[in-house]
C-alpha cells in the first residue's frame, strides 16, 4: 500500500518558515527529520469544512510540538492544488485521494499518507428556481452544473451521478464556479442551475433559502446511498519518491494530522468552529459556521487510516465515466500508505 509551475498570490498562514525549496520538493536536511523540517502543503480550499484538519492542526500547534514548519497555501480547486504538487512547487497537497489514481494512469506516481475522511462531505444543491426540473441525477440532461473546477472530484463526483443515472457527461454542462461567494452568486444569477459544493457554502445557501439539497455525501450513510460504498476524500497526499527519501518529516505530519483527527472526534463543532480563523465563516456568522461543521464531521476518520474497501469504490467510481480511467490498470495499493498513520496511533 502504500500537480503551470507558478503559484499566484496565495494566502499563507501560520508562524512559518520558508526555505529553498529544489523541484523535487525538499532539502537534503528534512531527509533526516531535524529540527528544521520545512513543508509547504497546498490545500484546495483552506476555508472548506472538508479540509478543516489543515488549518486546525496548525491552529491546535500541533506542527510546532512535531518539529516541523509547515506553510499552508490555498488555491479554490482541488485540481490546482493537485498541478502544484506535480510541478514541484510544493510538498503535500490536501485534496481528494481520488487525484491519486487519476494521476497514477499519467505516470504519477503519489499516494495518501493520511486519509483525513470516508465520505465525500460534497452536496449536490440545486437553486429553488429550478428545484421542479431537477428532482434527481437523472435531470441532469441539457442543465448547467457548477463544479470547483473542470477536472476536480467535484466535476468527477457530478459526472458519476449522471452516467449512473444514464445520463451522458455529454448531456449537460459542467462550469466552474469555485466555492463560497462565487458558487453561491452563480446560483443567484442563474448562470447554473445547480452544482456541487461543500460546507460552509451548503449551510449559507440554505440560510438565506437559495437552494435545496438533492444529494447529500456528508457522512457514510451518503456516501454510500449515492455512490456504492465508502468513499474516501480529503486526504494528505505526496509524491512517493518525496515520502520515500523524507519518511521522518511524513511522520511528523501523519502524527500531528491524526491527533488533530483524535481532537475532533472528541470535542463538539462549537469547540472546533472557536478554534478556525473567524473569516472561514464566509459572513455566515459563529453560528452557522458551527452548524456547518457538525453537518460535515461524520465524513471524518478518527485515525487517518484508510478505509478497507474506499479504493476499489473510487476506482469503480472514476471508471464509470473517466475515459483515461475505464481500461487501464491501477494498482490500487501504490495510491496508498498506512505505514505512517499506524505509527501515529
Amino acid at each position: 500500500m502504500r500537480t503551470s509551475t507558478r503559484i499566484p498570490a496565495l494566502a499563507v498562514v501560520g508562524v512559518l518558515a520558508l526555505t529553498s525549496l529544489t523541484a523535487c520538493g525538499g532539502d537534503s536536511t528534512s531527509a533526516s527529520g531535524g529540527k528544521d523540517d520545512k513543508v509547504k502543503i497546498m490545500v484546495g480550499g483552506l476555508d472548506k469544512v472538508i479540509y478543516l484538519p489543515a488549518m486546525l492542526t496548525e491552529r491546535l500547534g500541533y506542527f510546532k510540538e512535531e518539529g516541523v514548519s509547515v506553510q499552508l497555501l490555498t488555491e479554490p480547486a482541488g485540481v490546482q492544488a493537485e498541478t502544484a504538487l506535480v510541478s514541484g512547487d510544493v510538498q503535500g497537497t490536501v485534496g481528494f485521494y481520488d487525484h491519486t489514481l487519476d494521476l497514477q494512469v499519467k505516470g504519477k506516481q503519489v499516494e495518501s499518507v493520511v486519509q483525513f475522511s470516508h465520505a465525500p462531505g460534497e452536496v449536490e444543491i440545486v437553486s429553488n428556481q429550478a428545484a421542479d426540473d431537477i428532482r434527481s441525477a437523472k435531470d441532469f440532461k441539457g442543465k448547467k452544473l457548477g463544479v470547483t473546477g473542470i477536472g476536480s472530484s467535484t466535476d468527477f463526483l457530478t459526472k458519476y451521478l449522471a452516467v449512473n443515472s444514464d445520463v451522458q457527461t455529454s448531456e449537460f454542462t459542467p462550469v466552474a464556479v469555485g466555492a463560497g461567494q462565487t458558487f453561491i452568486s452563480a446560483l443567484q444569477q442563474g448562470s447554473i442551475q445547480g452544482g456541487m459544493t461543500t460546507d460552509p457554502t451548503v449551510a449559507t445557501i440554505l440560510d438565506k433559502k437559495l437552494g435545496k439539497i438533492l444529494i447529500d455525501m456528508r457522512t457514510p450513510e451518503g456516501s454510500k446511498e449515492a455512490l456504492g460504498g465508502l468513499y474516501p476524500s480529503s486526504s494528505l497526499y505526496m509524491q512517493t519518491e518525496w515520502v520515500n527519501s523524507h519518511k521522518a518529516t511524513v511522520q511528523k505530519l501523519a502524527n500531528a494530522f491524526v491527533r488533530t483527527l483524535k481532537w475532533m472526534s472528541t470535542h463538539s463543532a462549537d469547540e472546533i468552529a472557536a478554534k478556525m480563523p473567524a473569516d472561514y465563516a464566509q459572513g455566515g456568522g459563529k453560528a452557522l459556521y458551527a452548524q456547518a461543521i457538525k453537518s460535515t464531521l461524520p465524513m471524518f476518520t478518527k485515525d487517518g487510516v484508510m478505509p478497507a474497501d474506499g479504493p476499489a469504490t473510487v476506482e469503480r467510481v472514476l471508471k464509470a465515466f473517466n475515459p483515461n480511467l475505464k481500461d487501464a490498470e491501477v494498482d490500487l495499493a501504490k495510491t496508498y500508505t498506512t505505514e505512517f498513520v499506524e505509527k501515529a496511533n
